[in-house]
């Protein structure tokens, strides 16, 4: 423990200059430590010392003048508080539990997202069929859909609207081209207008995907900023929701994240005694994808290992910063370098130097900037103040006037 610089003027004050014989009773042992390396007093804890701090509470507010049994629950409470809020170090910018329902919902549109377009396909495709082959994307084909409608209505001067769905001239003609000459049946009015509604559904939930991937992408750079610029950030999210928090991911080891989702395949080889998955949800980053297959267990180990560190530096650093991540990354690609041409990568401690300067520039910077919104905060207030006060004194001497 620390030891406050009150409770140090406290003691200074309460006890006597000769304090060897001076035994002091607290309540925490890391406490008492700190009081005795700081003041040199000796300290108990336990035993007859509760006993006593016991009856102080029960009976403090008959040994405080003024204080009401009320004001100390308060007190109390609001310590709590205090102490809770300075353990944790709360932060609301900081909170994981939003990537965790993000990614959710993230994985939960896509399927939903795939499965919508699915059916638009087979509906649409009773009128249009050729339009499949030429528009394979999803959310591309729900928008033509809706654009065209009836397919004979489709003609030259829907051209350009065309383009700029589908973005290609030469599609576009090609829709035009096989519209005119089409298989399918034709729909009635009320059909178009039910696949048009359905459409519109389908591409709204796209848009809405979007802005829910570029919101994760800014929740992700603010709670874990090295991970997401280690490994991306839709993978980071998942080994965040994996695990449960942040937290916990930081205290896995790094064997454990390299396998983090592939739980029943590291079961299943235990049990039937077969060899153990080299990756999970780390196969989804870029390295693993860009190696050779000899060295794809090499490298997600490796890459494992960088992702812990990482999550560590993210989870327990003050100001969030992107540099370690960027580092890492760069120690990652040298790494697949080595396995492909054999050029021998840098040495951990000299990148981990390079980046502990280049994260002590930015956090001054971020503080800098801190305190100068403080400042105009604090200037912003005080006209505030000052006006207030203008206006009362104004508003007192006014009803002076009127008495007089």
């Amino acid at each position: 423990g620390v030891l406050h610089e009150d409770l140090r003027l406290l003691l200074d004050t309460a006890l006597p200059p000769k304090r060897k014989k001076v035994v002091l009773g607290v309540g925490d042992a890391k406490m008492g430590a700190a009081v005795l390396e700081e003041l040199g007093v000796q300290c108990q804890t336990g035993g007859v010392v509760a006993e006593l701090m016991r009856g102080i509470r029960l009976h403090f507010p008959a040994l405080v003048r003024g204080l009401t049994a009320q004001s100390a629950a308060k007190a109390q409470l609001g310590l709590g508080h205090s102490y809770s809020r300075a353990k944790v170090k709360f932060n609301v910018h900081r909170v994981d539990n939003m990537i965790i329902q993000s990614i959710s919902l993230l994985d939960q549109l896509d399927k939903d997202i795939n499965t919508f377009s699915m059916r638009v396909r087979e509906w649409y495709g009773y009128h249009f069929p050729e339009l499949i082959k030429i528009v394979p994307e999803n959310s591309m084909y729900c928008r033509v859909a809706k654009f065209i409608g009836n397919r004979r209505e489709l003609s030259e001067e829907s051209l350009e609207g065309l383009e700029e769905i589908v973005m290609d001239s030469a599609k576009a003609q090609a829709i035009l081209e096989a519209s005119r000459s089409s298989m399918g049946m034709d729909i009635s009015p009320l059909d178009l207008i039910n696949i048009e509604s359905f459409s519109r559904r389908v591409i709204s939930l796209s848009e809405y995907r979007k802005g829910l991937q570029e919101y994760l992408r800014s929740k992700m750079s603010q709670v874990a900023p090295s991970l997401s610029a280690l490994i991306g950030e839709v993978v980071g999210a998942r080994l965040i929701s994996h695990a449960g928090s942040l937290t916990n991911l930081a205290k896995y080891p790094a064997s454990t994240v390299q396998i983090l989702g592939a739980e029943k395949a590291l079961f299943r080889a235990l049990k039937t005694r077969g060899n153990t998955p080299k990756y999970g949800l780390i196969f989804h980053s870029t390295f693993i994808g860009r190696a050779a297959a000899k060295n794809k267990g090499r490298i997600s180990r490796y890459l494992a290992n960088k992702c812990t560190i990482a999550s560590r530096i993210d989870c327990f650093s003050e100001v969030p910063t992107s540099v370690f991540g960027d580092k890492l990354r760069e120690q990652v690609e040298e790494r697949l370098a080595f396995y492909e041409t054999g050029e021998p990568p840098r040495k951990n401690l000299e990148v981990m130097k390079e980046a502990v300067v280049e994260a002590n520039e930015v956090v001054a910077e971020v503080k800098r900037r801190q305190e100068k919104k403080e400042k105009k905060r604090k200037k912003r207030e005080k006209r505030r103040l000052e006006a207030l006060a203008a206006a009362a004194e104004e508003g007192a001497e006014n009803s002076v006037m009127e008495t007089e």
